[in-house]
């Protein structure tokens, strides 16, 4: 069984809709956005370690213009 899926606690700046993440059982990890629950990517643990310490580098800040 996964677990409870998890959004930033920032997600209120937009209205609530954010993207969210959990682990499934197998260790998997699922994302999706909150407003649209039924599409879900599935990856690894690793992959998405690697994503995120991208992320905390900087290394996807031109795709958003906050």
């Amino acid at each position: 069984m996964s677990k409870q899926w998890q959004k930033s606690s920032t997600s209120t700046q937009d209205g609530g809709n954010s993207i969210e993440v959990r682990v499934r059982a197998d260790g998997m990890i699922e994302i999706r956005e909150s407003d649209d629950p039924d599409t879900i990517v599935v990856t690894t643990q690793k992959k998405f370690a690697l994503w995120v310490q991208g992320v905390q580098a900087g290394e996807f800040d031109h795709f958003v213009d906050l």
